[in-house]
C-alpha cells in the first residue's frame, strides 16, 4: 500500500478503536447502575473487570470513572462515540465532571453545557497537551479565591530495588517541584556533551540525576548520618580486590546491593580503603586506619596537570571527576592498575592517549559519563584515563568534586 493509504487506515483504525472504547465505557456504566456485578458474586463493577476481564485495578477505575463523566458531558461523550475523542481525553475532562466542581459550577452559575462544547471542539481538534491545559485554566477560573494546597502534598517517590542491587522508581512532584528538578537536571545534561555520545534522551537523564546526587555527597554539606557523612560503602573480600577478574556477585554495598569485584574497583580507584581482619566466626580482629588511595596533593597536581577530562571530545571540569588509574598497557586489561598492579606509582608502561604517540600518565581525570571516540578502531589499546576494563571503545567515567566526601571501602 502507497504511504497515503497505510496513513489513512491508521487514522481509520484509530476511529474505530475509540467508537469500540466509547461503547465499552457506556455499557460497563449500564452495568454499575444496574448492578450487573452481583450476579457473579461481586459488589462492584472495578472488582468485576479486575477479575474477568483482567484489568489492572487503574484501568478499570478508569473505565468506570469515564463512564460516570459521559453522563454529565453529553458533547464529550458524543465525540467519543464518533471516534474523535479517545479515552485519554475523557481521563483528562474527568476533573470537570467531579461532585465538587460540578457543585461550584452551579454555584458560581457556569453554564456547563457551554463548557462542555467548548471541552469537546479542544479535545477534537487540539493536541493532547492543550486539552489539559485548557481543563486546569477552567478549574483555576472556577475557584480563583481558592485555598493554595501545600507542595508537600502534592509531592511522592518510591524507590524498588531489585535482587541485581539496580533500581527502579516512580515520582510526582508539583510545579515548582518539578521545575527545579528539571533546571537542575538540565544544566547538568547540557553542561558536556562529549564527542561520539550515543545516549538517549533518558540516559542522559538518569547520568545528570546520578551526577547530582554525586555533586551533592561529594561537597559534604548533606545530614551526616549515624555520626558520619553520607557516602558509597562497599565491602569486599582483598582477594577479591586484587583479582583481575570479573568477580560477579563478589561486594556488596550499604543499603545492601550486591554488585561486581570489577564495579566494586571501578568505584575504588578514588576512595578511601580500611582493611578489616575476621577470624573463622565474622568477628573482627582488627580494623585499620584509613587510607586514601589519591591524597589530596596528588589530586592537586594531576588537576593542574589535566584541568579537564581527559577523553577525546570532553571538557568535563575537575569537580566533576574523579582521579583514576590506567589500565595495564600489557597483557590482559585489568579493571584499575592500582589495585593489584602494585599502587598508583607503579605503572611503568606507556599507555597511549589521543593525539599522541607515547605518555606516561600514571593518574587522570574522568569525567561522570561513557564516552566513545569514534577515531579510535573497536579494539584499541586502553588509553590512561581509562579505568574499567571496558568493551570495545567505551570509557567509562566516574564524577566527583573538589571538595569531595570520599567514598569508603572495606576489603574483608
Amino acid at each position: 500500500m502507497p504511504s497515503p493509504q497505510v496513513l489513512e487506515r491508521v487514522a481509520e483504525l484509530v476511529r474505530v478503536a475509540n467508537r469500540v472504547a466509547a461503547e465499552l465505557t457506556r455499557t460497563v456504566r449500564h452495568a454499575e447502575s444496574t448492578q450487573a456485578a452481583e450476579c457473579d458474586g461481586l459488589k462492584t463493577m472495578q472488582s468485576w473487570l479486575r477479575g474477568h476481564a483482567r484489568l489492572s485495578p487503574a484501568a478499570a477505575s478508569r473505565l468506570v470513572s469515564n463512564g460516570r463523566v459521559l453522563e454529565l458531558l453529553p458533547a464529550v461523550s458524543a465525540g467519543f462515540a464518533d471516534g474523535v475523542i479517545t479515552a485519554e481525553q475523557v481521563g483528562v475532562v474527568a476533573p470537570v465532571a467531579s461532585p465538587g466542581n460540578s457543585a461550584a459550577a452551579a454555584g458560581e452559575d457556569v453554564d456547563l453545557a457551554e463548557i462542555d462544547a467548548a471541552l469537546a471542539e479542544v479535545a477534537a481538534t487540539q493536541p493532547h497537551v492543550q486539552l489539559g491545559r485548557v481543563v486546569h485554566h477552567y478549574l483555576a477560573c472556577l475557584n480563583p479565591d481558592g485555598s493554595e494546597p501545600d507542595p508537600t502534598e502534592g509531592r511522592v517517590l518510591s524507590i524498588a530495588k531489585h535482587d541485581d542491587g539496580s533500581v527502579t522508581g516512580r515520582f510526582e512532584l508539583d510545579a515548582v517541584g518539578g521545575e527545579k528538578v528539571q533546571a537542575a537536571l538540565e544544566s547538568i545534561v547540557q553542561a558536556a556533551r562529549p564527542r561520539g555520545d550515543l545516549r538517549t534522551r533518558a540516559q542522559q537523564l538518569a547520568d545528570a540525576l546520578v551526577q547530582l546526587a554525586d555533586n551533592a555527597l561529594a561537597s559534604g554539606n548533606l545530614p551526616f548520618l549515624r555520626t558520619v557523612k553520607p557516602q558509597l560503602i562497599v565491602t569486599i573480600p582483598l582477594e577479591d580486590l586484587v583479582d583481575p577478574s570479573t568477580g560477579p556477585g563478589a561486594a556488596s554495598t550499604g543499603f545492601g546491593a550486591t554488585i561486581s569485584a570489577a564495579r566494586a574497583r571501578w568505584a575504588a580507584c578514588d576512595a578511601t580503603v580500611s582493611r578489616m581482619v575476621l577470624d573463622p566466626d565474622g568477628l573482627p580482629l582488627d580494623v585499620g586506619r584509613d587510607k586514601r588511595v589519591v591524597p589530596p596533593h596528588i589530586r592537586r597536581a594531576v588537576e593542574r596537570r589535566d584541568r579537564h577530562c581527559v577523553s577525546a571530545g570532553c571538557g568535563a571540569p575537575t569537580h566533576w571527576c574523579d582521579v583514576h588509574h590506567p589500565a595495564a598497557p600489557r597483557g590482559p586489561r585489568r579493571a584499575c592498575e592500582s589495585w593489584g598492579g602494585g599502587g598508583p606509582s607503579a605503572h611503568q608502561g606507556p599507555p597511549r592517549l589521543p593525539g599522541r604517540t607515547r605518555s606516561r600518565r600514571p593518574m587522570a581525570h574522568l569525567s561522570p559519563r561513557r564516552h566513545r571516540d569514534p577515531r579510535r578502531p573497536r579494539v584499541a589499546v586502553v588509553p590512561a584515563n581509562v579505568c574499567v576494563a571496558s568493551r570495545r571503545s567505551w570509557w567509562p567515567c566516574r564524577p566527583a568534586t573538589s571538595r569531595r566526601a570520599p567514598r569508603s571501602f572495606r576489603a574483608a
